[in-house]
């Protein structure tokens, strides 16, 4: 061992290692010999890393009468199968929706050599069951290896609606809870053992808050923060308005003491930052800020740490709404769902699921992101719709419907993957299923698309490659909706580097 890898382990040992009392006693601390493990010692490193050549893509049956599945697509241009789907592994229930994925290892395990990202876990929101599925024996053939039913996580937790899957430095898997095993508020955390995947009860040792979704880590720092969505009960059945006065959607983002699991602050961001879904700490595990996108405010607010060790945060980027007609509200929000930050923390994209677009920011000034890139990929607002644009503060008008191999793009930008090195942008036009069927009736027969966008990492720019396009309507039992993507290798939103 390397003195500069030792004294990285010890730093680790010290971070990691867990607090007493409280809902668990399971250990999160390093303890296995340094030396290399999966994924990359550092962002940097990382994209230096080989090209991607296959991705997974959870797809959901729309009308919930077959089970979903887990796509394998080819996208090594070199490849005769290049962007088509070479495999599909079935689930053996209905109405699961998958959403999420995650590793049983990471970069988080990196200085482990006894780890290996060979097991993809898939928490279903709508089931509260967890797949875990080989993809180490045949990556182009993945298949399932264990199923956790819901029982046992209900039973160990009481918690439901999994979403966010981290692996740790310890070897354990940690998943985010929406809400309970009913449906209602009441989020939490549960530890899944990294090695038989059996559920190991509750991470947090204080009350979590009302809502969850997502989850980032930096032990680096002792902390963690975690973001909101809204009661199960309520998104399950589609958006509505009302829902948001009566409070079943959140506003806020909560500080964790990573040591000792516990709550130890609460941002609230008002109405400016309703429903805050994916967050993000930058890549470099030194920094103490990062990004989170909200909803419903179409507003990204930066969270940083200040001189005395609390944390706060600040409003760096809001996308007006379009006064409009022919929808339902005489506002129509762009409805940020997605964010994803380039390895180098130089630049953040982020998908304006209704308005239709993905814009890309320079970030090197943290505090004042610079608009460099836009492409709009269809959209609630394309020109020939039913819904006219009658106010744009940004005065952009009415895109033109996007068509790709003579197919027009039904949905939105939504869920994004890029490169390793930045290069490629990969997108996808499923949020939540009976969303979807609420927003976008026509992808229940049109299916959703896989598609990709080509960035100019010098200067800031977005283009859409006309010649990369996976047509999910066109699946062999049907239309279905792809949604998150992965790499076997790792990918800008599921390493986390210590």
């Amino acid at each position: 061992m390397t003195e500069q890898a030792e004294q990285r382990l010890q730093q680790l040992q010290t971070v990691l290692r867990h607090g007493s009392g409280g809902g668990s006693n399971i250990q999160t601390h390093v303890t296995s010999e340094c030396c290399k493990g999966p994924g990359y010692a550092t962002p940097l490193e990382a994209m230096k890393g080989p090209r991607e050549r296959l991705v997974y893509i959870p797809c959901i049956v729309p009308e919930k009468d077959r089970p979903d599945y887990l796509s394998t697509v080819d996208v090594d241009p070199e490849s005769p199968t290049y962007c088509q789907v070479i495999h599909r592994l079935y689930m053996p229930y209905v109405a699961d929706e998958l959403h999420h994925t995650g590793w049983n290892a990471c970069s988080s395990c990196y200085d482990d050599s006894s780890k290996k990202r060979n097991r993809m876990v898939l928490p279903c929101i709508n089931s509260d069951r967890v797949y875990i599925v080989d993809t180490g024996t045949d990556p182009r053939r993945p298949s399932l290896h264990k199923i956790v039913q819901p029982s046992e996580v209900h039973s160990k937790t009481g918690l439901g609606a999994p979403h966010t899957t981290h692996c740790l430095g310890s070897g354990h898997i940690m998943i985010s809870c929406i809400g309970n095993q009913n449906g209602d508020g009441n989020s939490g955390f549960f530890l899944l053992d990294g090695s038989d995947f059996r559920v190991l009860g509750k991470w947090e040792n204080s009350p979590a808050p009302e809502y969850g979704y997502d989850f980032w880590y930096q032990p680096r720092h002792n902390v963690m923060l975690s973001s909101e969505w809204g009661a199960p009960n309520a998104w399950r059945n589609g958006f509505n308005p009302e829902h948001v006065k009566q409070g079943l959607y959140g506003h806020s983002i909560h500080v964790w003491d990573w040591t000792t699991h516990e709550r130890i602050q609460t941002l609230d961001l008002g109405d400016e930052g309703l429903i805050p879904l994916e967050i993000r700490f930058l890549h470099n595990p030194d920094t103490t800020e990062g990004y989170v996108g909200c909803a419903l405010s179409s507003t990204v607010f930066r969270f940083f740490k200040l001189p005395n060790g609390r944390w706060d945060s600040e409003k760096v980027i809001t996308i007006p709404s379009k006064t409009v007609e022919g929808f339902a509200l005489p506002q129509l929000p762009g409805l940020i769902t997605d964010i994803i930050l380039s390895l180098d923390d130089r630049y953040i994209y982020f998908s304006n699921w209704l308005h239709g677009d993905i814009r890309q920011y320079d970030i090197t000034d943290r505090r004042n992101p610079k608009l460099v890139g836009q492409v709009f990929l269809g959209g609630m607002i394309c020109k020939g719709g039913d819904i006219t644009v009658t106010h744009d503060p940004e005065g952009q008008g009415q895109p033109d419907p996007v068509f790709i191999r003579s197919k027009r793009l039904e949905g939105g930008p939504q869920m994004l993957q890029l490169s390793l090195d930045g290069t490629r942008l990969y997108v996808t036009t499923s949020l939540f299923s009976a969303w979807d069927k609420q927003f976008y009736p026509n992808m229940i027969k049109s299916g959703s698309m896989f598609l990709m966008i080509d960035v100019d990492t010098v200067n800031g720019g977005l283009k859409l490659n006309p010649d990369f396009a996976v047509d999910y309507g066109l699946e062999p039992a049907g239309p279905v909706f792809a949604h998150e993507i992965r790499y076997p290798g790792g990918d800008c939103t599921s390493d986390i580097w210590l």
